[in-house]
């Protein structure tokens, strides 16, 4: 991988999980609130998104950072992750905590004075293990919608 190419990744992952550090504090501290009044409607979504963003992005920095130390940036097609990873990763934690919300995964959050410290604790952990959680989502999803004709090879599988 050429060299401005290393440094724009690190650069934009950089911006990335800095950036929705700051986010995060300007939601807190209502500075956007001020600017765009529609923000407070979907605030806790904007939670989640940046918890995720935070998640994604300091997973690939990591990652980004030991294939450097290991000088293991020779293939191309990974830059392509180190970009997009962290941008399905926000998508994705606030699809995961709106599953879970929803009664669909069995975990209950305990509110905390009305912060959603819980939720936005696990829009955090999808982001860093976003492929680890499209992986379960998959599997989930295969079992909830199985086919009779899947249905019945497995079935016959088990006897």
């Amino acid at each position: 991988m050429k060299t401005w190419v290393k440094a724009v990744i690190l650069i934009y992952l950089s911006l990335l999980f800095f950036g929705s550090f700051f986010a995060v504090g300007a939601l807190w501290t209502g500075a956007l609130e001020n600017s765009f009044p529609f923000i407070s409607e979907i605030e806790i979504f904007l939670y989640y998104f940046f918890a995720g963003s935070i998640g994604g992005s300091l997973r690939h920095l990591y990652m980004f950072c030991s294939h450097y130390v290991n000088d293991e940036l020779d293939n191309y097609r990974e830059w392509i992750m180190y970009i997009f990873y962290p941008i399905f990763a926000t998508g994705t934690a606030i699809v995961a905590v709106t599953l879970i919300q929803s009664g669909i995964f069995l975990i209950e959050f305990t509110d905390f004075e009305h912060t959603p410290y819980g939720p936005i604790s696990l829009a955090f952990f999808v982001g860093f293990g976003f492929n680890r959680f499209v992986n379960k989502l998959n599997a989930v999803s295969k079992d909830i919608f199985k086919t009779n004709r899947n249905k019945e090879q497995g079935e016959q599988e088990t006897k």
